[in-house]
């Protein structure tokens, strides 16, 4: 063999190597992907079953001239480097944790802020019924300054005959109201394939308490460029609440608001149990927004201005209160939504006790 030849092949091996190297950390890429799916599912970095049939599946296929030890040993290898980032992987703190982030997140829209200033006050009806009701409810949001109205167009709810909400034109009529009258719109969105059509009537998409764990649905907005307000599960953990918020800002969107709304207990002496001291463990524990869904945590007028209060007061950057010109007649959660009045003398209350700044008014367009 002549020197050209040889310098020939060492070229030809070094495009191999090469070639081998991208390979490997193409390889590796998809390994860190697997390790983050399997750290939010809580299964183990380590699959001994799966990499005995990988190894054999290897040893079936190889053509040589490696034999079929060597090829073991050398995936062997390969396979232990890959545990090894899957490993380093787990010791990183989550995207949501403090940890990684210690300033907090201020998601900004337009001129509101969810966090790092003054508590933003989200209101709204429980359900957009019609074009009558939103009219009533944005000029009366108006009047107290508030600049995010809730309404829900997809309504999930435990008996399949109670009223599920107008869908899109739900969705219509919020948009139409709250840009009447100068007013962010946020909704809950309950199925993944309704998120693209949802972006163009919405502000921010609400993930309810029934679709935290929605994993499907939170890849889905997690990928897209739209603010989420994230609502606790009914039964769910802190840390499962957070693995939540972590499976929306893993797929790249990182404008993720949590908002505790209460959680189911033995008490029935309210419609759920406000978990105030989740307010400020999350506050520690993650850097994101915290709201306080003051209506459904307990489900009861009487008690909805201490309520606020205590959620202001243990530092959470803003509340959440369903808010309707005739309760009684709504079609959902008729109980515990406030009319205009009631809204109007809360508001009172939490501005005079210094709780909210001073609101100015929102001209409608």
């Amino acid at each position: 063999m002549s020197l050209e030849q040889l310098e020939k092949l060492r070229t030809q091996l070094d495009e191999i190597n090469f070639d081998i190297l991208r390979l490997l950390n193409a390889r590796a890429g998809v390994v860190e992907e697997i390790g983050q799916v399997k750290r939010l599912q809580g299964i183990e970095a380590f699959d001994p079953e799966r990499e005995k049939q990988m190894l054999d599946l290897l040893v079936k296929e190889n053509p040589g001239p490696f034999d079929d030890n060597t090829i073991r040993y050398l995936f062997k290898q390969i396979f232990q480097a890959s545990l090894g980032l899957q490993e380093e992987q787990e010791k990183k703190p989550l995207l949501v944790s403090r940890k990684r982030r210690q300033e907090d997140t201020v998601v900004t829209i337009g001129n509101v802020r969810f966090g790092g200033g003054a508590p933003v006050v989200v209101a709204g009806p429980c359900s957009v019924e019609n074009e009558r009701q939103m009219e009533l409810v944005g000029q009366g949001l108006q009047q107290q300054g508030i600049q995010v109205m809730r309404g829900g167009a997809y309504k999930p709810r435990t008996s399949p005959y109670d009223f599920q909400g107008l869908g899109e034109e739900g969705l219509k009529l919020l948009r139409k109201t709250s840009d009447r009258y100068g007013m962010l719109a946020i909704s809950e969105i309950v199925s993944p394939s309704d998120v693209e059509m949802a972006l163009d009537y919405v502000d921010v998409i609400q993930i309810g308490a029934r679709n935290m764990q929605n994993f499907e649905l939170l890849k889905v907005v997690g990928a897209v460029k739209k603010p989420v307000l994230l609502k606790r599960g009914l039964s769910a953990t802190i840390e499962e609440f957070l693995y939540a918020a972590e499976y929306i800002m893993s797929r790249g969107n990182d404008q993720v608001i949590l908002c505790e709304r209460g959680i189911r207990t033995y008490e029935k002496a309210t419609r759920n149990t406000l978990d105030i001291s989740a307010v400020p463990i999350l506050k520690q524990e993650s850097h994101l927004p915290v709201l306080v869904d003051i209506t459904h945590s307990t489900g009861r007028k009487d008690i909805m201005e201490p309520i606020a209060r205590a959620a202001l007061a243990v530092g959470a950057d803003g509340i959440m209160v369903e808010v309707h010109p005739e309760p009684s007649v709504a079609l959902s959660d008729a109980k515990q939504q406030l009319n205009i009045p009631q809204f109007e003398t809360l508001m009172n209350a939490l501005r005079n006790a210094k709780y909210l700044p001073s609101i100015p008014a929102v001209t409608a367009r």
